[in-house]
């Protein structure tokens, strides 16, 4: 019973990260919106997802503020770089905090703004 308890608490953290590729497919700040939900749905039921999905959320909000200095950079030619840079990062980060997450692992995003604590 303990054993599915905490599964289930590792399959909520997953997702607190997964739902970040909402903003991959398309949906306005789906990357914000997606951890947003998971996170106020489910923060109440274990620390462990409380904390995964303040962690997820405060890395995509950085990642949007990072990706708009990026794009008003595009005019200097930088910026195109910088925003493939950024959602490579964004991409790569999430699939790792997702996979450490399924594990029970605590994740800690680099380069993250600590809006929510």
């Amino acid at each position: 019973m303990v054993e599915n308890y905490e599964k289930q608490v590792h399959l909520w953290g997953m997702f607190c990260h997964l739902a970040a590729l909402l903003g991959f497919i398309g949906v306005p700040f789906g990357n914000i919106i997606g951890p947003l939900v998971v996170w106020l749905i489910k923060r109440d039921d274990d620390s462990f997802i409380d904390e995964q999905g303040k962690e997820s959320l405060n890395f995509q909000i950085s990642m949007t503020i990072y990706g708009i200095v990026a794009a008003l950079l595009v005019f200097v030619v930088v910026g195109i770089i910088l925003l493939i840079a950024i959602g490579l990062a964004d991409l790569i980060l999430v699939i790792i905090a997702s996979v450490k997450a399924s594990n029970g692992e605590y994740y800690r995003y680099p380069c993250t703004i600590r809006f929510i604590k």
